[in-house]
């Protein structure tokens, strides 16, 4: 039996992996957890891919069959459905979005009544209901959902949006790639109500556009655009906007990690830090490390995924963490990833600093990285610590680095390959640290 939630709710190819009959049931069946809690409204929101209208009808018929009033929030963002859920007595809330997936995949990502995504164990009781295609006793017409407008609801997170900002943002040009999605009118309103001189891209989704070559995974888009239109800075947003890639006025990345850096300055500065821990990932790079202990703090890391980046805060009451890709959790504010409110911080951090983007991002001074793939069979990609040859050499690898370089390997979840990333300051000895190491891992696990 296949699983068929992943590290971020349900997706696949729509119509196929995701069809409407499994949002039907996931909207049934998780309308049995969900309706145990909250008020017995649910909220609904999507991002503009074309299969969007379809998931949507299908899953919310499922949760009003289970007697939830579902309130559509519309073209909305990931963040807004946790905030909005977080904030109000709801029994819960939903995604329909692939997030920076190309628009033929979707997927559906649910938040329990506190805004959290679910547990793995909730996640399986809804698997085991659809697998053994449990017969529910129907509710009669009079105890079935209906479904809402949710305007009002979405008016409610723009003006909290704004109320994030600590001064108006008046005399700043900000860059924009909304790539086709879910904020491809918020951002830039947004930005405008603050006083930011706003110029915008990628703001008109057909359905098929939504990160076609744009968003935050092709930065080179806002990269350009900051430099042509002579910005002060750039952000660049995935599908779903729970993540953001920024750019300085010179039109270089700040990525997650550089954003961690500012924003844990900031945060001290202004006595808002809970406790002196950042919370990175495996793949964050040693170069916040040397930063943040100069600050008196330390990197705390993760395994790979936004959820366990929350865990980690979860369990450290930590005010502020975050991944590369741009995931950036401000627990104070959200339970999640939110891209618009990360970009708003930047700003507040920026003006607050009185230092251009571009200084900001300079202060941390990154490791080299390398990533090589150790392509493998595919039973076997678990199990390299198991092997004494493999095991003997990233001992090796890690006793020479010292305080100075990292070995991480991570089996892929979809493809046969173990992923070998080595970071340290030579970059020539890193290349050949890890391509030698992958090289021994296809041969050992042939």
């Amino acid at each position: 039996m296949n699983r068929l939630f992943g590290t971020d709710g349900v997706r696949g190819l729509a119509n196929t992996d995701l069809s409407p009959e499994l949002a039907f049931k996931l909207g049934l069946y998780g309308g049995e957890i969900f309706k145990k809690t909250g008020n017995g409204e649910f909220l609904l929101g999507r991002d503009t891919r074309l299969s969007g209208q379809m998931l949507k009808s299908s899953l919310a018929a499922g949760l009003m069959a289970a007697g939830l009033n579902v309130i559509d929030l519309g073209i909305v963002s990931t963040p807004l459905v946790a905030y909005l859920v977080m904030e109000g007595n709801f029994s819960g809330g939903a995604v329909i979005s692939a997030s920076h997936n190309p628009y033929e995949y979707n997927g559906i990502k649910f938040f329990d009544t506190d805004g959290f995504k679910l547990t793995d164990d909730e996640e399986d009781q809804i698997q085991k209901m659809i697998d053994e295609d449990l017969v529910l006793e129907k509710n009669t017409f009079d105890k079935i959902g209906s479904l809402i407008d949710g305007e009002d609801l979405v008016h409610a997170y723009e003006a909290y949006m704004r109320s994030l900002a600590r001064t108006s943002f008046k005399g700043l040009k900000i860059g924009v790639d909304c790539g086709n999605g879910a904020t491809y009118k918020m951002a830039p309103e947004i930005l405008k109500d603050l006083g930011a001189e706003v110029v915008a891209i990628n703001t008109d989704p057909d359905g098929k556009n939504i990160n076609a070559s744009c968003g935050s995974t092709n930065p080179d888009l806002i990269s350009k655009l900051v430099v042509e239109e002579s910005c002060d800075l750039g952000f660049s947003f995935d599908g779903d906007a729970d993540r953001l890639i920024a750019v300085d006025e010179k039109g270089r990345v700040i990525d997650g990690d550089h954003m961690l850096a500012i924003f844990a300055k900031d945060l001290m500065t202004n006595e808002r830090l809970s406790s002196k821990r950042v919370i990175g990932t495996v793949m964050t790079n040693m170069g916040l490390d040397d930063y943040l202990r100069d600050l008196g703090m330390e990197v705390v890391r993760s395994q790979v995924g936004d959820r366990y980046v929350l865990e980690e805060m979860l369990r450290g009451k930590d005010s502020i963490g975050g991944e590369q890709s741009g995931h950036i959790i401000f627990l104070d504010y959200n339970t999640t990833g939110d891209g618009l409110a990360t970009g708003v911080h930047l700003v507040n951090a920026i003006l607050s600093s009185g230092e251009k983007p571009s200084v900001l991002n300079d202060m941390v001074k990154r490791y080299p990285q390398v990533l090589v793939n150790a392509h493998i069979d595919n039973k076997k990609k678990y199990s390299y610590m198991e092997n004494d040859i493999i095991r003997r050499e990233i001992e090796k690898i890690e006793r020479d680095f010292g305080q100075t370089g990292r070995v991480v390997i991570r089996p892929s979840g979809t493809e046969p390959l173990v992923r070998v990333m080595i970071e340290g300051k030579d970059q020539d000895l890193i290349d050949q640290v890890a391509k030698k190491l992958a090289a021994t891992i296809e041969d050992q696990l042939k």
